[in-house]
């Protein structure tokens, strides 16, 4: 398996809709960066976001989500209390190729500031926008940048093609428009 360069991302993206809508060169002035790098993408948090409140007094329950425990919010910017967490969702979608995982690490911009990211690797022949989970470590609030760059796909291509894929397994995340909540 090896990592994939800046190359071999605009193909796949230009002539195989791997990543849409493309930025090809990294976008940088007066922004959080986006865009292709030298050997990944740094994908755009779009402006949904749900926001965890304890307001309602729900519980995190993977197994019976409980929708009173955000709140929804549509900004350019949104802001993350203090020690707390947002959902937002990619303004690319992505459609992976079979020989292909990716890995998403966080921008060093918004690290610096305490907020951290986290996603799931992309597993072969997934597709869809990206549930994206950010949190915000510091015990100040933190604001977060719609349109903006916010984490870093890291394309790494096996030489052989899996057995079975993302795709072939049906999995319950497949094609996934705006921001998906937990399933079971």
């Amino acid at each position: 398996m090896s990592i994939q360069s800046d190359g071999w991302i605009r193909e796949q993206a230009l002539e195989h809709g791997m990543i849409e809508p493309f930025s090809e060169k990294q976008v940088a002035s007066g922004v959080i960066s986006y865009g292709l790098s030298s050997y990944g993408y740094d994908l755009r948090v779009s402006d949904e976001f749900k926001i965890f409140t304890n307001v309602n007094s729900a519980i995190i329950d993977p197994k019976a989500f409980d929708e009173r425990s955000f709140v929804s919010v549509r900004a350019d910017s949104v802001i993350i209390p203090p020690n707390s967490f947002a959902l937002a969702r990619s303004v690319e979608y992505f459609r992976i190729p079979r020989d292909v995982l990716t890995i998403c690490v966080g921008k060093s911009t918004y690290a610096r500031c305490g907020i951290l990211v986290n996603v799931t690797p992309f597993e072969p022949e997934w597709e869809g926008f990206v549930t994206l989970e950010i949190s915000n470590t510091t015990p100040l609030p933190a604001r977060v940048y719609a349109n903006e760059g916010l984490c870093q796909i890291l394309f790494f291509r096996s030489d052989r093609t899996c057995q079975i894929s993302y795709a072939d397994r049906k999995g319950k995340y497949q094609k996934q428009q705006g921001i998906v909540l937990p399933k079971l």
